[in-house]
């Protein structure tokens, strides 16, 4: 005899109540999730005629900015992938006024590598002059794995799709706390001075020393 207290599964007591289940209760459950999905609306977006709407700070691709750039190498010393490539040179300027020649350094290079790139953003938060920034951009696949490796000229064409910065958003006043309620200061018991509790030793007579 069979009996079960779960709904569909049957219980056979002869095998040590091990549960039984009933034929065709899993197609049943798998029509279910089916029919579940059936009555929702679609969201498919047709891609590529229509764009998907992306948030504000989507990893695109990194963008490169060269008129702010120094040639710190603190982006790629930083990279955990070693997919920076920069080489500079220095030059030397002569002041209009006289005296000595300021030495400043010029950008040669500066390649991404996103074959290697793993999109993680430090180079971006190590930068100290915002000379790297995050495009949305994201259709720049290659049929040459080669073709990944992107030079200043191309990485600077990507800040066209740099968006703007977000506004500021001004600091909300927080409502004055209310004046804290003076607490009642806790009466201490008048207490004398431990010396003063001590009384002057009296000298006793002679006789009264001898006896005690």
């Amino acid at each position: 005899m069979a009996t079960s207290t779960t709904p569909g599964v049957a219980r056979n007591e002869g095998n040590g109540d091990r549960p039984k289940p009933v034929p065709g209760i899993g197609l049943v459950k798998g029509l279910l999730v089916t029919l579940r999905t059936m009555l929702k609306r679609s969201v498919t977006q047709q891609y590529p005629h229509v764009k998907p709407d992306l948030p504000p700070r989507t990893r695109g691709v990194i963008a490169l900015k060269q008129e702010n750039c120094t040639v710190c190498y603190k982006c790629s010393r930083e990279c955990p992938d070693w997919c920076i490539y920069i080489d500079a040179h220095k030059e030397t300027h002569e002041p209009a006024g006289g005296g000595k020649g300021r030495s400043v350094k010029v950008l040669d290079r500066f390649d991404i590598d996103f074959e290697l790139c793993m999109y993680c953003g430090i180079c971006i938060e190590a930068c100290p002059f915002d000379a790297l920034f995050w495009s949305p951009e994201f259709e720049y696949s290659e049929h040459r794995i080669e073709d990944l490796l992107h030079d200043r000229d191309r990485l600077q064409e990507w800040t066209y799709a740099v968006p703007p910065p977000p506004p500021l958003r001004l600091p909300l006043r927080r409502p004055p706390l209310p004046s804290p309620r003076p607490w009642p200061r806790p009466r201490r018991p008048w207490r004398r001075h431990p010396l003063r509790r001590l009384k002057p030793l009296r000298r006793l007579p002679l006789r009264e020393r001898m006896w005690r």
